[in-house]
């Protein structure tokens, strides 16, 4: 099953650091749309914590709150117990089956496109929070289309089992129930460490296109998620 390679170890063998170098852009990402919409919650909850850096991030841009990180996997539990502190916790647990819920925010940070039942994950999520952000990659562009082999590196080596336009993303949860709140692009291409020379050469065309575009760069040439902040 694709989602036993985030138990038995298989996924922490291709990602060793289970991402947690993006960790602090994508706490400044979410911290941003919160100021913009004015919250400031004071219990957060996060499904698919992996190795907690996000939710540390967070804590240190916003101390004054409670965090609670839900994961299933044993190896990123491990690393993300490193991190726990006082009011911020991880639980090795499915919050889903468990059933919690009463956060006033939830975050799933680049998580159901992991998910086998994705739709089914998601209705199941809709009640468990007062706000609930979602950071989606948009796989689906004209250039993932285009060159031969990427649906399948991204399926191997990151675990996308769904490919998402923003179109797409944004019927999903309309149809799960999920009223859109606010949204933005972010820009992995630009923003996380680390990036390979053949990113940062494909970020000229990128920044041409945006220039004119925003939707269509995003269009042709990937190199984006959307945030989306949801009631």
């Amino acid at each position: 099953m694709a989602e036993s390679r985030y138990v038995n170890g298989g996924y922490l063998e291709r990602n060793p650091s289970w991402h947690s170098e993006d960790s602090p852009v994508k706490a400044a990402w979410i911290d941003a749309v919160l100021r913009r919409n004015s919250l400031d919650p004071k219990s957060v909850a996060e499904i698919g914590t992996g190795a907690g850096g996000v939710l540390a991030g967070l804590q240190t841009l916003r101390p004054n709150s409670r965090y609670i990180g839900f994961e299933i996997s044993p190896q990123a539990f491990s690393l993300a117990q490193s991190r726990a502190k006082v009011d911020l916790d991880f639980r090795l647990e499915d919050m889903i089956l468990t059933g919690r819920s009463g956060y006033d925010l939830l975050l799933a940070i680049d998580v159901f496109e992991h998910v086998p039942d994705y739709i089914g994950f998601l209705r199941a999520l809709v009640n468990r929070a007062t706000y609930k952000l979602f950071h989606i990659p948009l796989d689906m562009s004209v250039q993932m289309l285009l060159r031969r082999g990427l649906f399948q590196d991204i399926r191997r080596n990151l675990g996308h089992l769904h490919y998402f336009s923003r179109e797409t993303a944004f019927d999903t949860l309309a149809d799960c129930g999920y009223e859109i709140v606010d949204w933005n692009y972010t820009f992995w291409s630009r923003e996380l460490p680390d990036l390979p020379l053949r990113t940062r050469i494909a970020n000229v065309p990128r920044r041409l296109l945006a220039g004119l575009n925003e939707d269509f760069a995003v269009r042709m040439m990937g190199g984006a998620s959307v945030m989306v902040l949801t009631r």
